[in-house]
């Protein structure tokens, strides 16, 4: 069964997948509200309402209908400077959007995470991507897609050296290891998101290259 929503929440607009998606839904005739918190203004749209801040301080402020919500926010150790820093964009942060947007009445939550994320992993940046997972399980939501990419291949405004020498290597793999393209990722979870299906849903890297074709 398929949906059209209208109302939609974007976190991480101004992210490498963001910026995509947020064209992506810009495009779109049948939504009609984007509301993207950001922590530098976008371009102005129509459809875009567009809160300025740290989103921590603006998660109380945002209201509005809401039909789904995106979270495409993610850093890296060096980017937070330190493992507790990381924690908190991408497990703290995240936890506390998602269930700001289950007030704001959304059903559906689509979160970006990680190839191999896994709560009980050894290595600390997966094993956060899990316990993120595990939290926002953990939230009862109708309906949670949980989309793990592997590298991200795209062009950033910040340099990430790791991905700079992992993404022309990654389209050398096979199977879900193969990078993928953020317009790729970008088209992937707005089909996923005309999907009605209850529950959880998990999506490895090489289900959303052929879903965002």
């Amino acid at each position: 069964m398929y949906l059209t929503p209208q109302h939609i929440l974007l976190a991480g607009a101004t992210g490498l997948t963001g910026e995509h998606l947020l064209d992506r839904l810009l495009s779109e005739p049948t939504v009609s509200r984007v509301l993207a918190p950001t922590r530098r203004p976008l371009a102005e749209h129509a459809h875009l309402e567009n809160p300025v801040g740290s989103l921590a301080q603006l998660l109380p402020q945002l209201d509005g209908q809401v039909d789904i919500a995106y979270c495409c926010l993610g850093t890296t150790i060096k980017q937070a400077g330190s493992q507790e820093a990381f924690r908190q964009v991408d497990h703290d942060l995240i936890v506390a959007y998602a269930q700001r947007a289950r007030e704001l009445g959304a059903r559906h939550l689509l979160v970006i995470s990680a190839i191999d994320a896994d709560p009980a992993s050894s290595i600390f940046y997966n094993r956060v991507k899990g316990e993120t997972e595990q939290a926002l399980r953990a939230q009862g939501w109708p309906q949670l897609t949980i989309a793990r990419p592997s590298v991200l291949i795209g062009t950033r405004t910040e340099t990430r050296m790791a991905e700079k020498i992992a993404g022309p290597l990654s389209k050398l793999i096979p199977g879900k290891y193969h990078g993928i393209e953020a317009c790729q990722l970008a088209r992937a979870l707005w089909r996923l998101a005309l999907e009605e299906q209850d529950g959880v849903r998990v999506v490895e890297s090489d289900e959303l290259r052929r879903l965002g074709k």
